[in-house]
């Protein structure tokens, strides 16, 4: 059984539990970081001496950190063709699209985006810094649209690891309040991932606890 270390609401642990959910894999998992605290314990440490979330254990085996290796790893060990593909070629396209997806455009997003309009009180948001930040990431959002207008799913025509990277983003990016420029293959890439009942369980779920009032 898996044994997971972080908060529902952390976007990071959402992309992890889709993968358990999507692989059917049991799992138990704990609330730590933010108010519920916990991610700064000698315990916790010596499994993640960054103090961040998640944190998984595989059975008997050591803790991972960080969630693109522990989406892998779930992968790799758990997943079967088409979701991890048998060739090394294969792998790596998936890969590849993976690594763009995290680079791009969760790092793009999180912080830059989401933390300024839902994790900042109003009174303190900088409108144009957010403006500005919404039109670097469409940018790199935009690869998306075009590569979405050739395949079904982001690595190609099956869902993969890749669309988890990729797609635990865009509940957060279509539902907060900001203006969003069109792009057609994204938002039907995005209406196909609702249609997914682990997304709908792990990533549709509400913020509200981050959200900033003064």
């Amino acid at each position: 059984m898996l044994e997971i270390w972080g908060r529902k609401p952390s976007s990071n642990v959402q992309a992890l539990m889709w993968c358990v959910g999507e692989l059917g894999l049991e799992y138990e998992r704990h609330d730590v970081g933010l108010h519920y605290g916990g991610n700064d314990t000698p315990e916790f440490l010596a499994m993640n001496p960054n103090g961040t979330i998640p944190v998984m254990r595989d059975g008997g085996g050591i803790p991972l950190f960080e969630s693109a290796a522990m989406v892998r790893y779930l992968a790799h060990q758990y997943g079967k063709p088409p979701f991890w593909p048998e060739t090394f070629v294969e792998q790596t396209q998936v890969d590849m699209w993976a690594e763009w997806a995290k680079l791009n455009i969760a790092l793009g997003f999180t912080a830059p985006i989401f933390w300024n309009v839902v994790r900042t009180a109003p009174i303190r948001q900088d409108p144009v810094a957010i403006g500005a930040a919404v039109a670097a990431f469409e940018k790199k959002l935009l690869i998306g649209e075009q590569q979405l207008t050739k395949n079904d799913y982001l690595a190609g025509k099956d869902f993969t690891r890749a669309d988890i990277m990729f797609g635990h983003i865009l509940y957060r990016y279509f539902d907060i309040d900001i203006e969003r420029a069109e792009m057609p293959a994204v938002g039907a890439y995005y209406e196909r991932l609702t249609q997914r009942s682990a997304f709908r369980e792990h990533v549709m779920v509400s913020y509200e606890e981050l959200r900033a009032t003064d």
